[in-house]
This record gives structure tokens, C-alpha cells and sequence, in this order.
């Protein structure tokens, strides 16, 4: 059977970085192409972070293209007091040997949905920039994606960034109207289903013991993260990218979910950035989003564990 085509975009950031190793240890999917966005760190760093991480896991077929280094309109915080100020903890790797193809991220998007038509996996990570930037270039994008994964929002508007959004989302909120608009069918992978999985430290440690390179360089760039949730978030390591990545890789081994409509509130106070569900259909809007409630928690933790032995 022909490997499902993969298309991740991504702003790497240790949670990505996790998320796509387990992409490229998925037999069944082929990655043709990441594309790079600001977010949990500036592009300076999130497109560097990319090359490396394809160079540790011994993928440089896999091309890497730059994208949007700002929020469409209005100016967004980072996630380097998470992720270290490089978003790869800042452990001084040493630079991946190639650089960033020419094409634009948006352009990259546009045209290997036309190379996959009908058959390709999109899978958003970060903020939702290149995404827009693509849809507003050529609104007939949807047509061409067999299904789109986001990692982001929180459905119960318990935000990690703010009293109600989510990272991703609050990074450019009007990004993420734009996408969550056009699509008419999406899979959301939010906060609060992150929140329902998390992952053991000591287990986490343990897998990362194992010794393969992969493993030992991402128990470097993820050791300050660890840390920091760790000491405020408990005993559970909440992995959100990774979780959204299995459920693209695996959709079988969700075990509940709820389609409805969502919507992201653009105005500037306390609720920017949120994500609104219709959860009694209110509004008469269509049920867009399926959004990830349960997934198969051993599945989930096998799938991370074998990525890191390599």
C-alpha cells in the first residue's frame, strides 16, 4: 500500500521536536516536507532547530522551508522561558550541515498539496500563519487535503498562556479564524486533551536512557523543559505535539472524540486567543471540528518510546 504523504508545519520547540520523531519513525507515512513558522521561539531558531533534528534522526531527504516570522497582525509573546531561549534548551548544538530550501513555507504548502491532491496529511504544530498566508494565496487549499490535524486551543477555555487560550492559537489568533473557517473539516488536538495524557517523568526518563542518538540528543534539548513542568505541573510531562501527532499517525486509536462547531474570539482583552465551542449547537453553525477527548493512552506512550529508541 502507498505511504500516506505527511506535511508537517511546525515551530520546533522540544514538543515538536518530540512529535517529529515520531513522524519519521511511521513506515506508513512519508514526511515530504516541513514547513516553519515562528512561535515557541523566533524563525531564527525554530528553522536551525528543524535541520538539526532531521540531521540527528538521519533524514536530510526531507526538505525544510521557512515561513512566516511574525503573527499576520498583532505582535505575540514566546515560549523561550519553556523551551530555552534557542527552543532547543539552549544547549549550544552544533548547526546542521544544510540549509533551508528557497521556496517559501506558504508556497511549499501550495504546491505539495497539488503534488498529494486528495491524499495528504497536514499536520499544523505551532501557530497557524503559514497556513493563512497559504489560504489567503489560493482559498481552494482545502479541497486538496485529505485531512488536517491542529494542535491547539483549549475547549474548556483553561488556557496555558492566558486564563483562556491556548499558545498556538493566542500566538495569532487571526491565523487560526482564517484556517478554522476555510477548512470544513478539521481534527483538534487541544490543551485539555494534552492535559488528559500526560506522560510519566520516570517513564520518560527511562526511554530516554536507552542510549540511541536520538534519544540522547533529545534528553539534552528537553532537559530544561522537563524541569520546568516538572516543578509546576506535577508529576506528568504534558507532550502536546506529540499527542496530536499520534492521533495523526494513528487516528484508530482514538477512543473518544466530539465534532462541533469552534470558534477564535480576535478581540484584544482577556478573551483573545479563545477558543469557543458551540458544545449544545447554538449557533446553527456546521460541526467542524472533531475534537480529540480520549486516545489510547499505551498506544500513545508505545508510539513516543519507540521514536526516542530510534
Amino acid at each position: 500500500m502507498p505511504r500516506i504523504p505527511l506535511l508537517i508545519d511546525t515551530d520546533p520547540g522540544v514538543d515538536d521536536a518530540l512529535a517529529l520523531l515520531m513522524a519519521f519513525d511511521a513506515p506508513d507515512h512519508e514526511v515530504v516536507g516541513l514547513s516553519i513558522a515562528a512561535g515557541n521561539v523566533g524563525l531564527a531558531h525554530t528553522v536551525p532547530n528543524a535541520l538539526k533534528l532531521c540531521e540527528v534522526a538521519g533524514r536530510a531527504d526531507v526538505p525544510v522551508f521557512a515561513g512566516c516570522a511574525a503573527p499576520l497582525l498583532h505582535a505575540a509573546p514566546d515560549a523561550a522561558y519553556v523551551h530555552g531561549q534557542d527552543g532547543f534548551g539552549d544547549t549550544g548544538y552544533a548547526p546542521a550541515a544544510r540549509a533551508a530550501a528557497q521556496e517559501h513555507a506558504a508556497l511549499a504548502i501550495l504546491r505539495l498539496s497539488h503534488e498529494h491532491a486528495g491524499r495528504l496529511l497536514l499536520v499544523a504544530l505551532g501557530p497557524l500563519t503559514n497556513l493563512a498566508l497559504a489560504l489567503k494565496l489560493d482559498p481552494t487549499l482545502p479541497q486538496r487535503v485529505a485531512r488536517l490535524v491542529v494542535m491547539g486551543g483549549s475547549v474548556s477555555a483553561h488556557g496555558n498562556i492566558t486564563p483562556a487560550a491556548e499558545f498556538n492559537v493566542y500566538f495569532d489568533p487571526e491565523a487560526a479564524h482564517l484556517v478554522f473557517e476555510a477548512f470544513p473539516r478539521f481534527d483538534l488536538a487541544d490543551w485539555d486533551a494534552t492535559l488528559a495524557h500526560g506522560l510519566p517523568h520516570a517513564q520518560v526518563e527511562a526511554w530516554l536512557a536507552a542510549g540511541s542518538a536520538r534519544g540522547r540528543f533529545y534528553e539534552d534539548i528537553s532537559r530544561q523543559t522537563r524541569a520546568w513542568s516538572a516543578d509546576r505541573r506535577g508529576d506528568r510531562w504534558f507532550a502536546a505535539d506529540a499527542l496530536a501527532m499520534a492521533w495523526a499517525l494513528a487516528p484508530e486509536d482514538a477512543r473518544e472524540t466530539a465534532e462541533r462547531p469552534v470558534e477564535v474570539c480576535l478581540e484584544r482583552g482577556p478573551g483573545r486567543g479563545a477558543t469557543v465551542v458551540d458544545w449544545n449547537r447554538q449557533t446553527g453553525r456546521p460541526d467542524a471540528a472533531r475534537i480529540l477527548v480520549g486516545y489510547d493512552q499505551t498506544a500513545f506512550e508505545d508510539r513516543v518510546r519507540r521514536a526516542l529508541a530510534g
